[in-house]
């Protein structure tokens, strides 16, 4: 993927607080948290990992909006089932 470099840096921040909101489960875990509190946190990453995946996504089919060969409707499927796994 080549994105722009404000999308870049905006993806890469996201990626930078989900990896803070994971360091966060890991210490409530740690602390022995109550489990809806854990189970709130763990769905709001999971949210924000798919908005995130959302947008490289996005950033790929830009590019490919621009590269001189667009992607097959095979590649397209192939990145979409990858981003739903």
């Amino acid at each position: 993927m080549t994105a722009e470099i404000g999308d870049k840096t905006k993806i890469v921040h996201r990626l930078r607080r989900l990896e803070g909101q994971v360091r966060g489960l890991q210490k409530m875990v740690e602390e022995d948290r109550e489990c809806k509190d854990i189970l709130t946190l763990l769905s709001g990453v999971r949210s924000a990992l798919d908005s995130v995946g959302e947008e490289i996504l996005e950033a790929y089919l830009a590019q490919c909006q621009t590269d001189l060969e667009p992607p097959t409707p095979a590649q397209l499927v192939e990145v979409v089932r990858l981003l739903r796994k």
